[in-house]
């Protein structure tokens, strides 16, 4: 079982069909289909099943995926944290961020760790927080600034910083909020939950509008199209401009501070961004380390 197969195998997850795979992987369709077929010889059941004119995974197959996706990030993940162990300053960092602190959080950070550590090689992905967490649990990411963590992936919270959820609109928008239209981030997205949450405590079910990205909500926010849930850290700029205006909520600001989150054994250069967000950064920027609770003394 090579890692190459698990590749082509998860490239077909990914793209839906051995065509569309053998393209993303720059390889001929007949390729894909040999490794496919020597994988599930290996595996001895049925990976895929034809549906339509694509491929979807079989039960066995969605199961064996899970193990694919962790058996290929912890062989990456093996190469970063040995080369890290000879010299952690000129690692790899694989960072990932949720789409908010991407944009606006991330950036200054990253500037600071480079200034402090200009030798390590570093890769960001941003997106929504549900693929940024699986990605981290997989193995695939180092370092990830996210809200909560996912329970039962064994993601460790190493330090937070303070950050809240208000609602905003442009300052001519003074529609009441049961009867406003609500403009929602995509599906995955942690700040789409928290406003279904409010909804379901503030008992409205007002009309919505989804849109692809971080910044088209803000935007639509600021033309007057309607109102917003969002964190005080993305919409900063635009208060202090008067281009959005606070609009009372009861249970707003929600406090959703945001998580350095790290695997249980982080590697050697992810120890270093996580002491430098806490010791190396001041003011706005700087995280607060997580106390990890004492373990109770075995009773002899």
């Amino acid at each position: 079982m090579t890692p190459a197969r698990l590749q082509s195998f998860l490239a077909i997850v990914d793209a839906g069909s051995a065509r569309a795979a053998a393209a993303q992987l720059h390889v001929t369709e007949s390729a894909v289909s040999a490794s496919l077929a020597a994988l599930q010889q290996e595996v001895g059941v049925a990976l895929f099943e034809r549906r339509g004119r694509g491929l979807g995974l079989t039960e066995g197959g969605v199961v064996f995926a899970t193990y694919a996706r962790q058996i290929l990030g912890l062989l990456d993940e093996s190469v970063v944290a040995a080369r890290s162990g000879v010299a952690p300053e000129a690692g790899r960092l694989r960072v990932g961020a949720t789409t908010t602190a991407g944009e606006h959080l991330l950036p200054s950070l990253l500037a600071t760790f480079r200034a402090a550590y200009p030798d390590v090689d570093i890769t960001l992905d941003v997106g929504v927080r549900d693929h940024i967490l699986n990605r981290l649990a997989d193995h695939h990411l180092d370092v990830v600034v996210a809200g909560r963590p996912l329970p039962g992936r064994g993601l460790v919270a190493r330090a937070t910083r303070p950050n809240s959820l208000v609602v905003v609109g442009a300052p001519g928008y003074d529609v009441d909020l049961d009867s406003a239209t609500w403009l929602l981030r995509e599906a995955g997205s942690g700040t789409r939950a928290s406003t279904v949450a409010l909804f379901e405590a503030l008992g409205i079910d007002p009309p919505t509008l989804s849109l692809g990205s971080h910044g088209a909500v803000i935007s639509a926010a600021g033309l007057g199209l309607g109102v917003t849930l969002c964190s005080t850290d993305a919409v900063a700029w635009y208060l202090e401009n008067g281009e959005l205006a606070v609009r009372h909520a009861e249970g707003t600001p929600m406090v959703r501070p945001w998580h350095l989150l790290t695997g249980g054994t982080p590697t050697p250069t992810a120890h270093l961004f996580v002491d430098h967000v806490v010791d190396g950064v001041d003011g706005d920027l700087a995280f607060t380390r997580t106390r990890r609770p004492r373990r109770k003394a075995s009773k002899k």
